[in-house]
């Protein structure tokens, strides 16, 4: 059975920091890409940040650019979104999810329950 556990969301002030991870069982990690996305109460779901399986390859939507590092450790099977400079336009649950193909739009087969962070002004 595949599992996707997300951890480390929280309240933080604005300008703050946060490192989210999800942390991956059932699954051969290292042969998936990672996807964090995030969801705030009224708004559709937003694809934050992605990586690819092996090193290399990461995306960032343009709203997180410059703010936000995705990074994982295919050893411990842990997937990570550093999250710097948070803003209150932040506040969302945050999920992440495994695709066999890289991409922000690519099709994810199995997501996380997600994690609340919440930025307060």
């Amino acid at each position: 059975e595949v599992q996707l556990v997300e951890s480390g969301g929280g309240l933080v002030q604005a300008g703050e920091s946060l490192r989210l991870s999800c942390a991956a069982s059932g699954v051969s990690f290292d042969a998936y890409a990672i996807g964090w996305f995030r969801q705030a109460p009224g708004k559709e779901r937003e694809g934050v940040s992605c990586i690819s399986g092996g090193p290399g390859s990461t995306s960032y939507a343009d709203s997180v650019k410059g703010r936000f590092a995705v990074s994982r450790d295919n050893f411990k099977n842990t997937a990570y979104l550093q999250m710097n400079t948070l803003k209150p336009e932040d506040t969302a649950v945050y999920s992440c999810a495994v695709s066999r193909d890289y991409g922000l739009t690519a099709k994810y087969d199995y997501w996380g329950q997600g994690t609340q962070v919440t930025v307060s002004s």
